[in-house]
């Protein structure tokens, strides 16, 4: 509740824990299948998001916006490199629980694209924080609600593997409504809460859209045109001309 933990920033633990999962999705190829991280527009997650998946040491170019500045957030850490990396995109409703607490409520976009160059904050609608509310906190089922829009939201994209950088908070009551049709140690699983920069793969399937993609696989056929059908279409085809006769 102070306010000097207002978007709260990494600490130098924190930051350690970033290297960490780096090094881990360095070694186990994750960042080069990563093709869209998406993050909570908060201080302290958009620091890890471009600590993990980030480009590495910014060297100064006048073409290339480092996505991370020297020192931002206090960081005490070098720029960061936006080559050879993943886009990073701003967004808001997976935040964290909203309200009453400092450290939940951001800061202006203006402020953190001078910090982050390279982040893309365009899907953000207004420069202030207008959805934390000083004296109001987030149901939990409203920020069920909203998680549930996040995922909508992430299955409407092209992309098929995405990095979420978010918060335990958001994470714990977003997850707690599914499950309910697996083991209950399946259900257990998904709902635990996540320990600070913990990375856990989920594949999210949307039932009833299920056959509607065309595999990126598939193949026409028939490429050159010729005259060949396929043998019951043929006989038809044979049939009709028979009887025309």
């Amino acid at each position: 509740m102070s306010p000097e933990y207002f978007d709260a920033n990494l600490t130098q633990l924190g930051w350690q824990q970033v290297d960490n999962l780096r090094r881990h999705v360095l070694e186990s190829g994750l960042l080069k299948k990563v093709e869209l991280v998406v993050t909570s527009p908060l201080l302290r997650t958009m620091q890890t998001a471009v600590g993990v998946f980030g480009g590495g040491d910014y060297t100064d170019r006048m073409d290339i916006l480092p996505l991370m500045v020297a020192n931002a957030g206090n960081s005490e850490r070098a720029a960061i490199s936006s080559l050879n990396c993943p886009p990073i995109l701003a967004v808001e409703l997976c935040r964290e629980h909203l309200g009453i607490h400092p450290c939940d409520k951001r800061r202006s976009v203006s402020e953190y694209q001078c910090l982050f160059p390279a982040v893309d904050f365009s899907l953000i609608e207004s420069d202030e924080d207008a959805l934390w509310k000083v004296d109001v906190r987030e149901t939990k089922e409203e920020l069920a609600a909203r998680g549930m829009n996040f995922l909508i939201w992430l299955l409407s994209r092209k992309e098929k593997e995405i990095a979420v950088v978010t918060h335990s908070g958001f994470l714990y009551h977003t997850l707690a409504a599914f499950g309910n049709d697996c083991h209950p140690l399946v259900k257990r699983e998904i709902s635990k809460h996540f320990a600070n920069c913990e990375l856990r793969s989920l594949i999210i399937v949307d039932r009833s859209m299920m056959g509607l993609d065309i595999p990126a696989t598939n193949y026409p056929g028939n490429i050159p045109s010729g005259r060949d059908l396929p043998s019951d279409v043929a006989d038809e085809k044979n049939q009709e001309k028979e009887i025309h006769k």
